[in-house]
């Protein structure tokens, strides 16, 4: 086999494409750095099928192109050809469209791939000095690809939702994930700017744009935010409301911590003790258990509010929806009258009070719960993957990228390229 017919079969080119030429020149700037330029072409009299119709048409004239494919070693590889286009009799003149590249793009597919497989581990930035290109071009590559990948969802089959928010930048700029928990692994559907009730009819418009129907979701897994509720009650009339319990327990964790901040001052003792009263009791270290056995032989209202915590983490363990709405009516109750306020001390055990007000106001989203056992901890996870690729890059200036990213590495699309494997 010589090397034309090598080079041919590695391409995977089929007639009437075929390598007539193999250039290598070395960079004079970097020796160990050159360019293989490989040149295709096709014979004369060829005949191409018109993009159209599909019927077998003449060359009416080319151009000369050129395509950046995967290095050949350590030097860049170049694919360079005459582009022929048709003459159709009935669709007049059109370029064909050729199989190792997409349309108005300078890269091969499978430059396309190995940059769409790498992205999702590594910063831009750095694929780019890798690569050797401007990480410009590469998101323009990625953006093309999520685009079309994302068109093809298919939505017709969610019938069930978790809402979350994640951190953009600072100074609380969020994005909100749309996701559906999935059997096997869950999947984004939908990325929305802000953390504002509107996401939902943006969602909304998306599903709808992707065979899905608002009415054939059943049951949606969210937060308690003000703006979700309302989000979801304009949006999803017929769906069942499940506030996490892991934000209804963050929600009990912040009302702990500020009792002990507005006791903090008449006992100087629980400084620095924060965390303490925010672990699960089997994680304590000794000193930790020693310091809270001590401080709640003090009588605080911080180990009163810290105890009101833990009776209520036992709500969770409960099988009946029936049995655990009289427990957490029972607990409401026991937090409302808990140390009624008084006109000679300052009323420290508000914040546990305003939680249980929270809690009764909200208990038929907390008690979903115990119908589906729906969480968003599948969100949490992938809100780890996403801002462990957003620490790797430093952050997202542009919103547009960073959702491109998310739909990446969560999205679970499908991409129209060659089939590239790495072992991590």
């Amino acid at each position: 086999m010589d090397i034309h017919a090598l080079f041919q079969a590695a391409l995977g080119l089929l007639p009437p494409w075929q390598v007539v030429d193999i250039e290598f020149e070395e960079a004079k700037d970097s020796p160990e750095r050159g360019r293989l330029t490989i040149r295709l072409d096709f014979a004369r009299g060829s005949r191409f099928a018109c993009p159209q119709c599909g019927a077998s048409c003449p060359v009416h004239d080319t151009s000369e192109k050129s395509w950046r494919h995967m290095d050949f070693f350590q030097h860049e590889a170049y694919l360079h050809a005459r582009v022929p286009r048709t003459g159709c009799p009935e669709h007049g003149v059109i370029q064909v469209p050729v199989p190792w590249a997409r349309e108005g793009s300078g890269f091969t597919l499978y430059f396309e791939a190995y940059v769409i497989l790498m992205a999702s581990e590594m910063p831009m930035k750095a694929l780019a000095r890798v690569v050797g290109e401007h990480d410009t071009r590469l998101w323009r590559l990625v953006m093309a690809h999520v685009q079309r990948a994302r068109a093809r969802v298919d939505m017709s089959q969610v019938h069930e939702l978790v809402v979350d928010e994640t951190s953009r930048a600072k100074r609380h700029q969020y994005v909100t994930l749309f996701a559906e928990p999935g059997r096997e692994q869950a999947r984004v559907l939908f990325v929305a700017d802000g953390a504002s009730h509107r996401t939902f009819h943006e969602f909304i418009a998306d599903l709808e744009g992707h065979a899905g129907k608002p009415e054939a979701i059943r049951d949606v897994c969210m937060d308690m935010s003000e703006a979700f509720q309302k989000g979801a009650a304009e949006t999803l009339p017929f769906a069942a409301i499940t506030f996490d319990r892991f934000h209804v327990m963050k929600l009990v964790n912040e009302a702990v911590d500020e009792v002990r901040r507005r006791e903090r001052g008449q006992h100087p003792e629980l400084r620095n003790t924060r965390y303490d009263w925010l672990v699960n009791p089997r994680r304590l270290s000794h000193e930790q258990a020693a310091r809270i056995e001590r401080l709640s032989r003090l009588h605080l209202k911080t180990a009163k509010a810290y105890q009101m915590r833990l009776v209520l983490q036992d709500l969770w363990t409960y099988d009946s929806i029936a049995w655990a709405g009289k427990y957490l009516r029972r607990w409401c109750t026991w937090a409302l009258r808990a140390s009624p306020p008084s006109i000679l001390e300052p009323d420290l055990l508000e914040p546990m009070r305003r939680v249980a007000k929270t809690l009764r106001a909200s208990a038929r989203g907390v008690l979903n719960y115990f119908r589906r056992r729906m969480t968003s901890a599948v969100l949490e996870g992938i809100n780890g993957l996403v801002q462990a690729a957003r620490s790797r890059a430093r952050g997202y200036r542009n919103p547009l990228t960073f959702k491109t990213m998310i739909y990446l590495i969560a999205g679970r699309l499908t991409f129209d390229l060659p089939t590239l494997t790495h072992s991590k």
